[in-house]
């Protein structure tokens, strides 16, 4: 009985890219885990500064509650690891990056390097728009129209809760621009058609903005407003972005 050279070679290159990508995820997850294990003892400093929009608004000598047995402790944990996670970012989109690049062609690097770059900077523009500048709004609405005999005094796995559910939509919000690109660069979508229908994505923006966000006006404006913005940006975008990734075919097509 023979061995067959090809199916022995190509079980050899599957088991070399398995390997490649444990040796990958074992640096990314080594990185995680040692900016996290530098950032846990100052866990309660980061909560703080998490908690620093709400605690602003509230009257001075305000405190928020735990209710939770191991609340105190286990909030904070959470918050370290996801601020351990924005800071080991860029390692990890490295380690991705270099197992994925050696199998893609020169124009789909092109592709695939400003889209994993510029959507990872648009999601911590939106989580930082949310946080400097929509919490401080939102929170200091909210308080204001409390009315006088309610002491208010937010629970921190529900602050937390919040919080992470505003960062999330806000993040995706920014990510706008990327789809938009995407889709063009596809050819699932032309820019003409993007601009025809751009009253139902006004429209569906402040569906999705009274969906996502507290029941008051002005949280619903601040993400529903720049949806439609950076909508905007992708049309604009989206052709530049097509012809510099244009594979060497369609250049060649275009110009017979």
């Amino acid at each position: 009985m023979t061995d067959d050279p090809q199916a022995t070679g190509a079980g050899d290159t599957f088991i070399s890219h398995l390997v490649e990508l444990r040796n990958r995820v074992m640096k990314a997850s080594a990185a995680l885990l040692l900016v996290f294990l530098c950032l846990m003892p100052w866990a309660g400093n980061i909560y703080d500064v998490l908690a620093y929009p709400m605690m602003s608004a509230l009257p001075a000598g305000s405190k928020m509650i735990a209710t939770g047995v191991i609340t105190p402790f286990l909030i904070p944990v959470k918050v370290t690891l996801l601020v351990a996670f924005l800071i080991a970012l860029p390692v990890i989109l490295y380690q991705a990056w270099a197992f994925i690049a050696p199998g893609l062609y020169t124009h789909e690097k092109k592709l695939i390097a400003p889209l994993v770059i510029s959507s990872s900077i648009l999601f911590i523009a939106g989580v930082a728009f949310c946080y400097f500048f929509v919490f401080g709004v939102v929170f200091k609405f909210v308080n204001e129209f409390a009315p006088k005999s309610v002491s208010v005094a937010p629970d921190i796995d529900s602050y937390f809760s919040f919080v992470m559910t505003m960062f999330i939509a806000f993040g995706v919000t920014f990510e706008v621009p990327i789809v938009v690109i995407v889709l063009v660069r596809m050819g699932l979508v032309t820019v003409e058609k993007l601009k025809e229908i751009r009253p139902y994505v006004i429209v569906g923006a402040f569906v999705i903005a009274a969906i996502v966000t507290p029941p008051d006006v002005m949280s619903q404006l601040l993400l529903a407003i720049p949806l439609c913005l950076l909508y905007e940006v992708g049309i604009w975008i989206a052709p530049l972005f097509a012809r510099v990734t244009r594979a060497p075919e369609e250049q060649t097509d275009l110009t017979a």
